[in-house]
């Protein structure tokens, strides 16, 4: 099996979303981010280990941060007996996570293969998520519970485990399309808010199953109706980001991965708005919206008019 089908096979068993819209982005962006996603995912599955204790998730963090600047050896490397020392003890019941938890040496070998500058980036912001990640873990209570308290508790989790994403494609865009220098501090000062409103629809999806395994991340100071105003808000930055991208010549794939992302999520908030927690696009008005951005970026019109 060739790397570029083992590295799509994997995201087809991590995320759905992402296995979607990682392909829309031209080479060698598409590499560069789908491998970084994969090394987020591990990272993820860590902050999320729900059969381990905190103090064994953010070992494993630690212990992550430290692979990803040391060469990938052949064989029983470090990367290969951290691997069989993780699954020996799964930190979840998740086929896909596991699965690629026992490919983290070779998704390592891809990162040490990616050009220099874009490994540095992708090296940066993730070992800045894992630190971020290991402090919320590390507030987990006697009980095993996570709560976040504050508005500023949910902007300070978004930025680590999204915002920092969002930092860091951005500078993978401006290293494949350079036109973009022109607009990169308009979409840095986005970038953080375009993942946070991401996340936040996430965490108001999946509020139900997250609290039942012991985080809630729907603070105890804010209403669900506030945490709402807040993704639509950042959303409206996720617009912004996306149409700068558009109108300053970034290649097509790389406005059609962020339009896609932002319109799923703005269709996803709406459905959640209308219908409450735990409600998801169809189908079919998944396919239906996939096709009408497509459709405008072939066009080179906005994806947005008919927000």
């Amino acid at each position: 099996m060739q790397a570029g089908d083992t590295l799509q096979r994997l995201l087809d068993k991590t995320s759905r979303t992402f296995a979607l819209t990682i392909p829309l982005l031209p080479q060698p962006t598409q590499r560069e981010v789908g491998v970084a996603y994969l090394l987020f995912r591990v990272a993820d599955t860590f902050e999320d280990a729900t059969l381990w204790p905190p103090e064994r998730r953010t070992s494993a963090l630690s212990q992550f941060t430290q692979l990803l600047r040391e060469p990938v050896t052949q064989g029983e490397g470090a990367a290969a007996l951290a691997s069989a020392g993780w699954l020996s003890d799964p930190p979840l019941d998740h086929a896909g996570y596991l699965e690629l938890l026992g490919q983290t040496e070779l998704v390592l070998r891809w990162l040490s293969e990616l050009r220099d500058e874009a490994r540095e980036h992708i090296i940066a912001h993730l070992t800045r998520t894992a630190h971020g990640m290991q402090a919320f873990v590390g507030r987990t209570n006697g009980e095993g519970v996570l709560w976040l308290d504050t508005l500023q508790d949910l902007h300070d989790y978004c930025l680590a485990v999204a915002g920092i994403v969002g930092q860091m494609l951005t500078e993978l865009y401006v290293l494949q399309s350079p036109t973009l220098e022109s607009v990169a501090d308009e979409l840095r000062a986005r970038a953080v808010r375009f993942g946070e409103g991401l996340q936040l629809v996430n965490i108001l999806k999946d509020a139900q199953p997250d609290a039942a395994e012991g985080r809630v991340y729907l603070p105890r100071q804010l209403t669900r109706e506030e945490v709402i105003a807040l993704a639509d808000n950042d959303l409206e930055a996720a617009v912004e980001y996306t149409e700068l991208l558009r109108t300053a010549g970034a290649d097509s794939g790389i406005v059609a991965f962020n339009a896609l992302n932002a319109r799923l999520s703005i269709a996803t908030l709406r459905v959640l708005r209308d219908h409450g927690p735990g409600s998801k696009l169809s189908r079919v008005q998944l396919s239906g919206l996939t096709a009408d951005v497509m459709q405008s970026i072939r066009a080179g019109a906005t994806p947005f008019r008919e927000l």
